[in-house]
């Protein structure tokens, strides 16, 4: 670039010259093509790294990323616990009598009659007669009891040295449970001791059920369970692993399984209930 502009300036002088000297006729002397030639000085220090800028905006958001593949299925979990016992189911009807089968063969000639084992068997059974006799009557006369629905909503009666206990097999709500047993003088039962509670799981097991409600509950402070008396439970407890557990946040009362265990339920369920009734007061 810098040679061009030279070559040009030197072009210019010498047309001017030659226009002048035939022109005038006199000798002029060159002029010596001046050009004002710019060079870049040398390359300098560098500089200080200066501050960091402010952070730009976000850029668009880009087109979503395709589907991966599918990932490895999981381990088939471990089994839940089991879940509670449900209420037992409504007997079935009464099937066909079926057809009669052959006749069997004739039996041995049978050996002669020992009377003795016989004799006290029929004793024994006459003396169970004679206590359910009793009971039945006890039932039917006393006034705690008269308003019973019915002889088979009662499971008997199971007696200790100081509490009197009634099975009622009929289904009810816990609070109406414990109006029926005060209102005949006593409160759902309340397994103090090792002793009642086997007492009461016994009766449970020769009544042939599953689980009746007993009278315990936290209806007033959940987790702080008491007797339905109110007194507190201090000195006893029988209840199964895992419990009580306050399921779905709706358990405060108690039931007992024919095992002797006390399990947190709902009070809104129906079920079957012992009574319990000091022997003074009965």
């Amino acid at each position: 670039m810098v040679g061009e502009k030279l070559l040009a300036c030197m072009l210019v002088n010498w047309l001017s010259l030659t226009l002048m000297r035939s022109v005038y006729g006199q000798h002029i002397p060159e002029e010596p093509c001046s050009v004002q030639i710019l060079v870049p000085g040398l390359k300098g220090e560098p500089g200080e790294k200066g501050d960091k800028g402010t952070p730009g905006r976000p850029g668009r958001l880009g087109p979503p990323g395709e589907t991966g593949p599918p990932g490895l299925k999981g381990h088939k979990g471990g089994m839940g616990r089991y879940g509670k016992m449900g209420p037992p189911g409504f007997k079935g009807l009464k099937g066909d009598m079926g057809d009669s089968g052959p006749k069997g063969l004739n039996g041995e000639p049978g050996v002669p009659c020992e009377c003795a084992p016989l004799r006290k068997m029929i004793g024994e059974i006459d003396i169970q007669v004679a206590q359910l006799t009793n009971e039945l009557k006890f039932i039917k006369n006393d006034p705690h009891f008269s308003a019973l629905p019915s002889p088979a909503a009662v499971a008997g009666i199971k007696e200790t040295d100081s509490k009197v206990y009634l099975l009622v097999k009929e289904e009810k709500r816990y609070r109406e449970a414990e109006l029926f047993c005060q209102g005949r003088g006593g409160h759902l039962a309340m397994p103090k001791d090792a002793a009642s509670n086997r007492a009461i799981a016994g009766y449970i097991t020769d009544a042939g059920l599953s689980r009746t409600y007993i009278g315990m509950n936290d209806l007033e402070r959940e987790g702080h369970f008491v007797y339905v008396e109110r007194s507190p439970m201090t000195t006893f407890s029988r209840w199964r692993e895992g419990e009580p557990n306050n399921a779905y946040d709706d358990e405060d009362c108690v039931e007992m399984v024919s095992s002797g265990e006390w399990v947190d339920v709902a009070c809104h369920l129906t079920m079957y209930f012992v009574c319990e009734f000091d022997k003074d007061t009965v």
